[in-house]
């Protein structure tokens, strides 16, 4: 080690004689500093002539001058009258001195050594050269004075004398070595000298040898995982982690000083390089396990059920573990499975977490944690890290803090650097949220592991974000079957001849005296012995269910299991106690006028029982559900108010801006986070998926997310795509996150009519040629399928709806198409007593006492009606323009039915209204054009019921509906009402 120091202050003394004899002719004049560089305001002037008037005004009268200058010659005067030492010492070289020293905090990263492979070129910037401070080398052995002035770090140690060569020995090592500090971005002076303590001070990362041992074993483990399945599965795809063998000790270390700071769980969330590893030694899945995937695996089987998905690729799965810490302690690791789709997995990590805090009571966020994973690509290039990053201190989405490391391969599949991002490093969008970038290079073992316990540090000191940029190559090419030299020959040319961080940590530590050979032998033999063991034991490993499932969710039913179908109404009188609690304001409370007649009329409507609207059903359903002690939360854009000003479950007071939530007071003494409603950021993927991972973590919960219109839900695709509509089937896990897409035809234009309802259809996976079994006590219809979409068009079927979400032995995601001119529409009411859960009660004909999937015609009709002539079919608010144009010309004749849930299809009870108009046509009428809306998946499953009654085939559904079109709507208002009006007319007359 001494002999290392040696080299090092050698090469230092040359650096320093090389940028001096460059500008040994010039006569050393200190150059202007461009102010954009300069952010103290004591920096902010370099003139001789302009400080000697700053000190004569200062010897006049102290407080004449800025605070900081003060403070400045207040300790250069003091200092310099007691140390004759440095007698010579201007205040002008003090000051170039002291910009010097802020030169490398700033920019001294660089001038670090963070590629392993040298080839990075990169440009020393000319600030931390001495000679442009007008330094020499006769002042190289001359002692200087250094001032306090409010900082930390070696700047304020009790030594203010100190050579100029010792100053920029301490500054070479601090921050021109294997790690390269970002901080000074961060504008708070506790974080900067919090950071500077733990950089400059001298105890560099010394471990001892038992340590040293350690983190060895675990390198060690690292790399012969990977080696191990190299030989065994040479063909296989499984994105290694050659090349950052060092990301796994790093972890660890992470992991080990986090819980010693009172972690107890932490969520992961990674993509595909280096997933296996993390399983197999960070999370402990079983190794035997993880051999058997590669030999093809076998299903999972358990002992009730065979339900087993569809299954997914190995490097996607994620699994929970319980792992012991260097410390002594226990800390919870749960890996999230995702899909390819980069990036996609953070704000999932992040919502899980936030739950996780919500029910572990952890209201610090320091027990539970999130850690994300990226690649130097991604993290650059993939928009929902931004989005993600934006929620990290928003009150209703914070966790506390993320630790991310980016293992930067430094290319992207193919991609150069240069061609993939714009700015120096990928990790500079971080620093839109003023957290630390911790550069490393991951070839030094000890700096990784150093900079993850940094990390680590500042997350339980500060509860904010912070990244660790884990700079290393990637030994093959983007799978292992891939062949890099194509694109990067240079690069790949280096590293077939470049030494592993396993080889050349060995090299130091047998070098350093304390590990042997034979230490280093004994530990490669058991990490081997221990992975032939396994592989043996692979062979017959026969995979659980149980593997993947999680505590919360025992005695949760999987979709071969019966689950029965519940009521889902409630008691007349606590209908009538929760809606006068959310119905009344506190006293002196005062509600802007509109918002008080608004609470004024529902609590009219909870007296009367009569006229309940939309948001008085729904705030019912909130408010019942706590009552039972579930957990609600309710997020999106502008959800507080509600897009259509509708809602206004926090209500503001107009004198002193104070906010009411009525829902936070239905139970006494409620948990203020019982009950979330909480306005997003203005981003759909990452808050969307927030709320997924938060509707992961335990089925006592609903988990809303509204979009401020259906039409913008398509920002957050990914995730309907790759987690909402398959997690269940790739991963066996359930959820029961509701999406509000508000939806309908009123003239808005084409982006503001409709939630693409017709992609969520398509995306179900129901047979639409055969029918399930359909008789209710053995009914799983719904179990079976991905998801469930529904368009209601009754407060009370709302709900019902929401509240069926709960009232289940299993978790299903529903997608709702929530209205918007139905909000207030005069005839979109519902009674109390469809609400309640008393048989025969008035209005219990019309809802029951659970949610309708098919609501039937209203007008009286007996079970059977051989006079009816058509029976039109139709789903959402456009029921309500046919039923009123029905009434205007009088068409007794026509049956309007309206189709609530359309998945899964409601067969048994369209086949009960077949059966009732046995003489009718068949109409199918909705507002979208004929490729959009429920058309195309309504038509087959409409046909399958029809065929089974003989009541025809597919050609003997009518359409009624706009033509195909490419957009969704017209932009012309004139337009929507021709169209509106002629499809309604359609709709019903005998004679089109």
């Amino acid at each position: 080690m001494q002999q290392d120091h040696g080299l090092y202050l050698l090469r230092i003394d040359s650096f320093i004689q090389q940028s001096l004899s460059r500008r040994r002719k010039l006569p050393p004049v200190p150059r202007p500093v461009p102010l954009s560089k300069l952010t103290d305001n004591f920096l902010d002037g370099t003139s001789s002539v302009y400080l000697e008037e700053l000190q004569r005004a200062w010897e006049a009268d102290p407080n004449s001058v800025d605070e900081s200058w003060d403070n400045f010659f207040r300790n250069f005067v003091g200092q310099a009258a007691t140390s004759p030492g440095i007698s010579g010492q201007t205040i002008q070289e003090s000051m170039r001195l002291l910009l010097l020293v802020r030169a490398y905090q700033v920019n001294g990263h660089m001038k670090a050594k963070l590629d392993p492979l040298g080839l990075e070129e990169r440009e020393i910037p000319d600030d931390l050269d001495p000679a442009l401070y007008g330094f020499t080398e006769a002042d190289l052995d001359r002692e200087f004075f250094l001032g306090v002035w409010r900082m930390a770090g070696f700047l304020s140690e009790n030594r203010p004398v100190q050579t100029l060569r010792s100053i920029l020995t301490r500054l070479e090592q601090a921050y021109c070595g294997s790690i390269g500090y970002e901080y000074m971005h961060i504008a708070d002076r506790e974080k900067c000298n919090w950071l500077r303590d733990k950089i400059e001070t001298p105890t560099s990362m010394q471990y001892n040898s038992q340590r040293r041992e350690v983190i060895l074993d675990r390198l060690i483990w690292s790399t012969q995982f990977e080696n191990f399945l190299a030989t065994k599965w040479t063909t296989a795809k499984r994105f290694g982690l050659e090349g950052g063998e060092t990301l796994i000790p790093g972890m660890k270390e992470m992991f080990d000083r986090s819980a010693d700071l009172g972690v107890e769980s932490i969520v992961i969330g990674m993509p595909h390089r280096g997933r296996l590893n993390v399983l197999g030694n960070v999370v402990r899945k079983p190794l035997r396990q993880i051999f058997s995937e590669f030999s093809g695996g076998t299903k999972p089987v358990d002992e009730v059920g065979l339900y087993t998905g569809t299954g997914d690729v190995k490097y996607h799965l994620g699994t929970s573990y319980d792992r012991p810490t260097r410390g002594g302690k226990r800390i919870h690791l749960s890996l999230v499975a995702n899909p390819s789709h980069l990036e996609a997995v953070d704000p999932v990590v992040v919502g899980k977490t936030r739950a996780k805090q919500y029910f572990s009571n952890d209201t610090d966020r320091t027990k539970n944690m999130g850690i994300l994973i990226h690649g130097d690509g991604s993290f650059a290039g993939q928009g929902v890290v931004y989005e993600t990053l934006h929620l990290s201190a928003l009150p209703s989405y914070t966790t506390g803090g993320t630790i991310h490391i980016v293992v930067n391969n430094q290319v992207a599949f193919t991609t150069d650097p240069r061609a993939g991002r714009s700015s120096q490093y990928c990790t500079d969008v971080a620093k839109a949220l003023n957290a630390p970038i911790l550069h490393v290079n991951a070839d030094d073992m000890e700096a990784v592991v150093h900079v993850c316990e940094l990390a680590a540090e500042w997350r339980q000191t500060f509860h904010s974000d912070v990244v660790v940029d884990l700079v290393c190559y990637r030994r093959f090419g983007h799978n292992e079957i891939d062949e890099p030299s194509f694109t990067q020959p240079k690069m790949y040319q280096v590293i077939r001849n470049h030494p592993s961080a396993l080889e050349i940590y060995k090299k130091k530590l047998l070098e350093s005296g304390q590990v042997t050979e034979e230490d280093i032998r004994r530990i490669q033999e058991k990490v081997l012995a221990i992975l032939n063991e396994e592989f043996l034991a692979s062979k017959d490993y026969i995979p659980r269910r149980r593997d993947w499932l999680s505590s919360h969710w025992t005695g949760f039913k999987s979709p071969e299991q019966l689950s029965r179908v519940r009521n889902t109404g409630v008691k007349p009188e606590i209908l009538k106690n929760v809606g006068k609690a959310i119905t009344t304001f506190p006293e002196n409370f005062k509600p802007h006028r509109a918002v008080k007649k608004v609470y004024e009329q529902r609590q009219q409507m909870i007296e009367t029982g009569e006229g309940i609207d939309w948001a008085v059903g729904e705030a019912l359903a909130f408010a019942t559900l706590l009552v039972e002690g579930n957990h609600v939360r309710l997020s999106g854009q502008d959800v507080e108010r509600g897009t259509f000003s509708h809602r206004h479950s926090v209500v503001h007071d107009q004198e002193t801006g104070e906010k009411y939530c009525p829902l936070d007071h239905v139970v006494i003494n409620q948990n203020e986070e019982m009950f979330t409603v909480s306005n997003s950021s203005l981003s759909e993927f990452a808050v969307l998926g927030f709320e997924l991972g938060y509707s992961m973590e335990s089925p006592n919960s609903l988990v809303i997310w509204e979009a401020q219109f259906g039409d913008f839900a398509n920002g957050s695709q990914v995730i309907f795509d790759q987690f909402l509509s398959s997690g269940e089937s790739k991963w066996l896990r359930q959820t029961g996150l509701v999406l509000l897409l508000p939806h309908g035809y009123d003239g808005q234009g084409p982006e503001h009519s409709s939630a693409r309802l017709e992609r969520f259809l398509q995306m179900s996976d129901d047979n639409p040629y055969v029918i399930p079994e359909m008789e209710p006590t053995l009914r799983k219809q719904i179990q079976e399928c991905n998801w469930q979409v529904v368009n209601v068009t009754t407060p009370a079927n709302y709900f019902h709806v929401l509240r069926r979400q709960i009232h289940r032995d299993f978790r299903k995601p529903l997608v709702l198409m929530a209205p918007k001119n139905l909000l207030r529409h005069k005839e979109c009411k519902s009674n109390l007593s469809e609400f309640d859960d008393v048989q025969g009660h008035p209005g219990f004909d019309k809802q029951g006492t659970r949610f309708k999937r098919l609501i039937k015609d209203q007008n009286e009709h007996s079970d059977l009606e051989e006079g009816i002539r058509r029976l039109v079919l139709c789903s959402g608010k456009v029921y309500y323009e046919l039923d009123e144009e029905r009434k205007k010309v009088e068409a007794k004749d026509i049956a309007i039915c309206r189709v609530e849930q359309l998945c899964p299809f409601p067969y048994d009870l369209i086949q009960r209204e077949l059966k009732r108009y046995p003489n009718a046509e068949i109409v199918w009428c909705q507002e979208e054009p004929m490729n959009m809306g429920a058309f195309n998946y309504i038509a087959p499953r409409l046909s399958t019921a029809m065929k089974a009654l003989d009541r025809g085939t597919m050609d003997d559904i009518k359409y009624v509906g706009r033509g195909p079109s490419a957009a969704s709507a017209t932009g012309f208002y004139q337009v929507h009402v021709k169209e509106q009006t002629e499809l309604v007319q359609k709709a019903c007359s005998l004679n089109q």
